[in-house]
């Protein structure tokens, strides 16, 4: 999902002349939809979009919101603007041609809309193994809660930076892993984003510990831990510095004060994010 890819896309484009009248229609996953509506929002300085999500990080997050991009080098998503699609067309069936690994990963995104905005969504999903979950209302669910924040605020100024729980941390981890051994899903990352992230909020005094050991439990029995070194933690270290919440060097992240609240643009020390990562090596080594 880079610039070279975009390159490829805009000259078929132009290759097939197409005029500002014409529809990219994004058939796939979170990085076509966001490839793809970055594409069209500026081939000829815009054209139209239609996605249609095929997995379910995608439906539940990637694909609406209206957040276009690509990565730049390790970083995530870094290059990219708002741009709204046309249509969002989702079909739950898709889900059943996905490998268990990449439905995992895009429950992820399903768990984080519960930890910010919704306790009683928080409660239902624990009503079944994850894997048996009604994806219909699941989908529904998740994309009302977040169409409900973009609409509140659909350039990120201010409180749709809470859709962005645990992607602090998790972001750097997937960027650090990407091109390694221990390559991450987003999905994946952003499970232990969200397990830092929680620690942080309970180190902080926003959250008790028996919050933090719910959430800690329920996310360690959905994803595996993955083994963390000095190396990988050190270079998510370094790519914190990158986040996109953060404003004059300051580190700011969202944090949960509640199961179904969260607060965003708190200020997070290099230590207090050294600290979690650190805590979560720990349990990579038991």
């Amino acid at each position: 999902k880079n610039l070279q890819s975009c390159q490829h896309i805009w000259e078929e484009l132009t290759t097939a002349g197409l005029d500002r009248k014409a529809v990219l229609i994004n058939l796939g996953g979170g990085v076509i939809t966001d490839m793809g509506g970055f594409c069209a929002a500026t081939y000829k300085r815009g054209i139209r979009f239609v996605n249609i999500p095929t997995t379910l990080l995608a439906q539940v997050d990637a694909s609406v919101g209206s957040k276009t991009g690509v990565d730049f080098g390790n970083l995530k998503n870094h290059i990219g603007l708002f741009a709204e699609a046309e249509a969002v067309l989702i079909d739950t069936q898709f889900l059943t041609t996905l490998p268990h690994r990449e439905l995992r990963s895009g429950y992820a995104e399903v768990v984080k809309h519960a930890l910010i905005a919704d306790e009683q969504y928080w409660k239902s999903i624990q009503q079944k193994p994850w894997d048996r979950l009604n994806w219909d209302e699941i989908v529904e669910q998740s994309i009302n809660i977040k169409s409900d924040v973009v609409q509140q605020d659909p350039t990120e100024k201010g409180l749709r930076k809470i859709l962005n729980f645990g992607h602090s941390i998790g972001h750097a981890l997937e960027s650090t892993c990407l091109n390694t051994e221990n390559h991450l899903l987003h999905g994946e990352a952003i499970a232990i984003g969200m397990l830092c992230e929680s620690f942080i909020a309970y180190k902080k005094g926003l959250i008790e510990e028996t919050t933090l050991s719910i959430i800690e439990e329920y996310i360690e029995r959905v994803w595996p831990i993955i083994s963390v070194d000095e190396d990988i933690i050190q270079s998510s270290m370094n790519l914190l510095g990158q986040d996109k919440k953060n404003e004059e060097g300051t580190l700011l992240f969202s944090l949960i004060s509640s199961i179904g609240t969260c607060e965003y643009n708190v200020a997070v020390g290099q230590e207090e994010a050294l600290e979690s990562l650190k805590w979560y090596q720990q349990k990579s080594q038991l």
